[in-house]
């Protein structure tokens, strides 16, 4: 990558973010963040610049800067990915952490963030705008939508489908062959050996469904 980046975000995931572009030896031309008591400060000497919205800066992406969104609230994620597809008419970014493994026969999308000592299988295959933190691994053909978390130390084992926007609590084990629908929550430590449907939330060894 031959640009510098901006990063969309200045809490939670852009510290690492912001660590990962580091480490790569890519410039970081600054962080945006909605939140003004932000603005002005700095985040390890990189400047919070000013907002995400801000034409001043966001006409600087897709010319002289790269993006990548470090924000891990989906919906709000999703809004600053549309703004950038739609105003700018790029897509963000990987963040790929230097002690990730990411198999040459595994595909990924865009502006995804994979931290420290992730693993990715052969043949898996992830979408766009995913977050997996420290120590996730995914088994050889699992398959994951967009917009999928994935907790510190959880594994997918091989052939798990995720769909879009489903969480992955940290800790948690998904058997082999298991169906994660689309918005699903996975509880922390689970044991996940079904499927869990759309939109459900399940917890516990062996997961169980809780209810609303």
């Amino acid at each position: 990558m031959e640009k510098p980046v901006i990063i969309l975000g200045a809490k939670g995931i852009a510290h690492p973010a912001l660590e990962i572009f580091n480490s790569n030896e890519i410039v970081v031309y600054g962080l945006l963040d909605e939140d003004e008591a932000l603005h002005h400060t700095e985040i390890n000497h990189v400047g919070v610049l000013g907002s995400p919205e801000d034409d001043g800066f966001l006409k600087l992406i897709g010319k002289k800067c790269e993006a990548f969104v470090a924000v891990e609230d989906a919906s709000y994620r999703k809004f600053l990915v549309k703004l950038l597809n739609e105003r700018r008419k790029v897509q963000p970014v990987n963040a790929l952490h230097k002690t990730s493994y990411i198999s040459t026969d595994a595909a990924i999308g865009h502006g995804n963030f994979i931290n420290a000592k992730v693993t990715i299988g052969a043949g898996a295959v992830v979408g766009n705008h995913c977050i997996f933190h420290t120590n996730a691994n995914v088994e050889h053909q699992a398959r994951l939508g967009d917009y999928v978390q994935i907790g510190a130390g959880a594994t997918i084992n091989a052939g798990v489908v995720i769909e879009n926007g489903a969480f992955v609590g940290s800790g948690a084990n998904i058997v082999a062959g298991v169906k994660i629908g689309k918005n699903a929550r996975i509880g922390a430590g689970s044991m996940v050996i079904g499927d869990v449907e759309e939109n459900q939330t399940v917890f516990g060894n062996p997961a169980k469904a809780i209810e609303a």
